[in-house]
C-alpha cells in the first residue's frame, strides 16, 4: 500500500490545524504557507475532509477552517479513509461482504485480510493529538 501525495498532504493540514487548535479558523492561505503545500492542492482536499465530518468551515472575514472534533478524536485513518478511500491492500476486500468469486477457495485471504486488520488497527490507533505529542511540543514540519 502506497499512500498518494493527497493523502499525506491531507494530514499535513489537519495537523497544522491541531497545532493551532485554539478554536480560531486558519485560512488556506495560511495554511499552505505553512506547510508549503499548493493552495489549488489543498483546495482539492478540503472537500473530502468536510464531507467526512473532520473539517468545518467558516465564512467571511475571521473564516477558514478548523478541526470538527477535538484532536485525540481524529485519527490517521480518519484522515487517509476520507482522502485515500479504502485502505484495503487487495481489491476484493474494498467490499463487505467478500463478493469475489475466488474467495472460499483463495489460500492468501486471510494474508491480506490480516495485513488489512493491522493496518486498519494501526492507523485507527494513531491520532492527531499521538503525533503531536510524539514530537514534543507540536511544533516543527511534518515530512510526510
Amino acid at each position: 500500500m502506497k499512500i498518494s501525495t493527497k493523502g499525506r498532504y491531507a494530514l499535513r493540514m489537519m495537523l497544522e490545524l491541531a497545532r493551532s487548535s485554539d478554536g480560531g479558523f486558519l485560512s488556506l492561505k495560511e495554511i499552505s504557507e505553512k506547510q508549503e503545500i499548493s493552495k489549488k492542492y489543498l483546495e482539492q482536499i478540503v472537500p473530502l475532509l468536510t464531507r467526512d465530518g473532520l473539517l468545518r468551515t467558516n465564512r467571511g472575514n475571521k473564516g477558514g477552517y478548523a478541526l470538527a472534533r477535538q484532536v485525540g478524536e481524529i485519527s490517521v485513518g480518519d484522515v487517509l479513509r476520507a482522502t485515500e478511500g479504502s485502505l484495503a491492500p487487495v481489491a476484493c476486500l474494498e467490499c463487505e461482504p467478500n463478493d469475489c468469486p475466488r474467495a472460499e477457495q483463495c489460500a492468501t485471504l486471510y494474508v491480506w485480510e490480516g495485513l488489512y486488520k493491522t493496518i486498519q488497527d494501526y492507523l485507527d490507533s494513531v491520532t492527531l493529538e499521538d503525533i503531536l505529542e510524539h514530537n514534543g511540543t507540536g511544533q516543527g514540519d511534518y515530512c510526510i
